[in-house]
């Protein structure tokens, strides 16, 4: 006799998403659906004749109904403000927020303006300095925005973010003891900051190259705030460096774009001497929290692509190039 068995993580039918799709946003009869990325949220690229948009489906107990719609009340302030995002749609009822009944249980949906252009991995000066500028002005509208959401602490950066790791590397490898050691010097430098000299704000926290498209003319969107919340609005900045030494193995072309980058920002507003001090800490605190992220979701990536040679490479040729890169930890 068949077992029902619950499911954990799932993934919804572009075909049956579709029709629900169509007479919720009213969208035309030509109108396609097709799933573009599958992890700790699903994505739909929505096309209907010259337009495009893009769905997203919120896993199961990820967000709760506050989160999304704090994340929706950010972009449209930030759309209001003038700076260039991917936005929330409402349907034809004003709603931004869908319910779907999954396998697993209740999840959220919502629709997105496309962002529009592509992703590069690499790009010019130019464009740096503009995603500077970009971001700097972001940060004016966000500064003291507080949202109902998660703060980024060094507590839940750092040693929230541990546990979640530990069950995936030998409690006494190198990496683990590395991850240890470079927690417990993270966090007496960043709690001795001059809280007086540092911004607070509202922060996207995942702005890198995978979360921005850049049009011909260079003008770049930026997309994906599901992790926004509350802390330094260094976050941003010292997570952005961390990301452009990751992908610039040149160390002339990192020192190079790093310049114009924060030439950029600083053209719109100064970044002060503590909150400069911070950048390569923070940096790296958002990777452990980035990697717990990933260990505590491991249904939604599966052992295929988290495991413990995944996680070795990310700590020693992401999080420890860049904490030795810096100089941390002396």
């Amino acid at each position: 006799m068949p077992v029902s068995i619950p499911a954990s993580s799932s993934i919804l039918s572009s075909d049956h998403l579709l029709p629900f799709l169509r007479q919720t946003y009213r969208l035309g009869e030509s109108a396609t659906c097709r799933l573009i990325k599958a992890g700790v949220n699903h994505t739909y690229q929505i096309t209907d004749g010259e337009h495009r948009f893009v769905f997203r489906v919120y896993s199961l107990n990820w967000r709760t109904r506050t989160d999304v719609e704090e994340e929706i009340r950010l972009l449209n302030h930030l759309k209001n403000g003038g700076i260039p995002v991917s936005y929330a749609l409402p349907d034809t009822s004003g709603q931004y927020i869908q319910e779907i009944d999954a396998p697993e249980g209740m999840r959220y949906g919502v629709l997105f303006s496309q962002a529009e252009g592509q992703k590069l991995l690499t790009f010019s000066g130019d464009i740096h300095e503009q995603l500077g500028r970009t971001m700097a002005r972001l940060h004016q509208l966000t500064n003291d925005f507080p949202l109902d959401r998660v703060a980024y602490t060094t507590t839940y950066l750092l040693d929230d973010s541990l546990p979640q790791i530990a069950p995936f590397l030998p409690i006494d490898s190198p990496e683990m003891q590395f991850l240890r050691d470079a927690r417990n010097w993270l966090t007496t430098e960043l709690n001795r900051a001059d809280r007086t000299q540092i911004r607070m704000g509202a922060v996207h926290l995942d702005i890198w190259f995978d979360n921005l498209n850049i049009d011909a003319s260079g003008e770049a969107t930026l997309f994906d705030f599901d992790f926004c919340g509350n802390g330094p609005l260094a976050l941003d900045i010292g997570y952005y460096l961390m990301q452009l030494h990751s992908t610039e193995t040149d160390a002339a072309a990192f020192h190079a774009k790093r310049a114009r980058f924060l030439d950029g920002y600083e053209s719109v507003q100064p970044i002060t001497d503590e909150e400069k001090r911070m950048l390569p800490m923070l940096g790296v605190a958002i990777y452990y929290f980035y990697l717990g992220v990933q260990c505590a979701r491991f249904d939604n990536w599966s052992n295929v692509f988290l495991n413990e040679i995944h996680i070795q490479r990310l700590i020693n040729l992401r999080i420890k190039r860049w904490y030795d890169f810096n100089g941390l930890g002396r």
